[in-house]
């Protein structure tokens, strides 16, 4: 199998995708959690439960991406390993 994107693509959209995933479970954590700094203001949602479920949806998001590029990143690490010329 072929990789369909590079391969500075794909390690660049595993370092995004591990970085949003970290980020977002804090705040979905906190969230959750009804955390003081994340619903002490009147202008904060009042269910902090539902939007810790919308931030966990988006982190899900992003593991299919860390899941798919990862993928395509060992593609291409199989295939340089190989010996393989990339016209690219």
């Amino acid at each position: 199998m072929k990789p369909v994107v590079g391969a500075m693509q794909a390690w660049s959209c595993i370092v995004v995708s591990v970085f949003a995933i970290v980020i977002l479970s804090v705040i979905g954590a906190l969230f959750k959690a009804n955390h003081h700094s994340m619903m002490g203001s009147t202008e904060d949602p009042a269910n902090g439960a539902a939007v810790a479920a919308t931030v966990f949806s988006a982190v899900i998001v992003y593991v299919v991406f860390l899941v798919g590029c990862g993928f395509q990143a060992f593609l291409h690490f199989r295939d340089n390993r190989r010996g393989a010329i990339s016209l690219s």
